[in-house]
């Protein structure tokens, strides 16, 4: 009897043992499945077009994407409620080792395009010139110019990071003349409202002209001009285009990574690598954003017209 206790008791050992070893099966393959992923918000306009086209390609595949503020981003990668980020920093070695200590996987993070931080102004407002004292003036609450700033949200999104970390050298900005939107679009449409304020908004909310809902936005707000960085002649402005983010002569420009935290060949994965292709590049060409992994090269040609040979 004991004996037969023993065996039994040794084979619920081993089968408990054998199931919590057994490993986990991920539901998704790099063409099906379903993934949720967690993107900032400024970038909305842009992943929306290429998670279309993506699951166009692979119609077995649905990507879930959650727009919101970046910190909350990285809260929701740290939790492991999310794979992929989408956001405005790249992982360091330091967080990459502590996101391994507490996940057990190594995250991988490179960048996929370049965009930059727009300002705008009602179509009514009497500027659309500033400088970059007088855009810290603002922020500082030190200004003499007759605005105030609205942003979306006073804490824990990109722009506001984007703000104190580049604009005012890792200062802060004064609270009291900022109004808090929730979002980059309702900060777009209260600029359209209010003549007396300026926006802090990502550019691929306002500044593709190929996109009706942007450019009916355009007859209520216009893209405020700021100083050029590396421009010969001085005194010169410029604007948010795309010539203007590659050469990095618009002051307020910024990148877009991705932080990956997958130990398999899956979806997300297979997303990153279609972002990163010829196609999924262009998308971001096309939103009128910089590629970051593909090089097009931008000049001016002039076509000369000649006679065809007669045969």
């Amino acid at each position: 009897m004991l004996k037969r206790l023993v065996t039994f008791v040794s084979f619920l050992f081993l089968f408990f043992v054998s199931c919590k070893t057994k490993k986990h099966q991920p539901a998704d393959t790099g063409a099906s499945g379903t993934i949720h992923i967690s993107v900032d918000e400024a970038f909305q306009p842009i992943i929306e077009e290429q998670i279309q086209v993506f699951e166009s390609a692979y119609p077995k595949a649905k990507i879930i994407a959650h727009y919101k503020p970046e910190a909350e981003c990285w809260q929701d990668l740290l939790n492991d409620s999310t794979r992929m980020i989408i956001v405005t920093k790249k992982v360091t070695l330091d967080e990459s080792r502590y996101f391994f200590d507490s996940t057990g996987i190594y995250t991988k993070s490179e960048l996929l395009a370049r965009d930059a931080v727009a300002l705008v102004v009602n179509r009514n407002a009497p500027d659309s010139v500033f400088t970059k004292e007088d855009v810290q003036a603002l922020l500082m609450g030190k200004s003499k110019l007759p605005y105030k700033l609205v942003f979306d949200g006073v804490k824990a999104t990109s722009s506001v990071r984007y703000a104190i970390d580049s604009i005012l050298g890792g200062k802060m900005f004064n609270t009291a003349v900022i109004t808090a939107a929730k979002n980059s679009k309702e900060v777009v449409e209260y600029i359209a409202e209010n003549p007396g304020y300026i926006g802090f908004v990502g550019v691929s909310w306002i500044g593709n002209p190929e996109d009706v809902d942007q450019l009916e936005m355009l007859k209520k707000v216009r893209i405020a001009w700021l100083p050029c960085d590396s421009c010969d002649e001085a005194g010169t402005f410029t604007k948010p285009w795309q010539e203007e983010i590659l050469t990095k002569r618009y002051p307020y420009s910024r990148e877009i990574y991705y932080v990956l935290k997958e130990n398999h060949a899956g979806l997300g994965k297979s997303f990153v690598n279609f972002m990163n292709s010829d196609r999924g590049q262009l998308i971001f060409r096309r939103g009128y954003l910089v590629p970051g992994r593909r090089i097009y090269i931008m000049r001016e040609t002039q076509l000369k017209l000649v006679k065809p040979v007669t045969q």
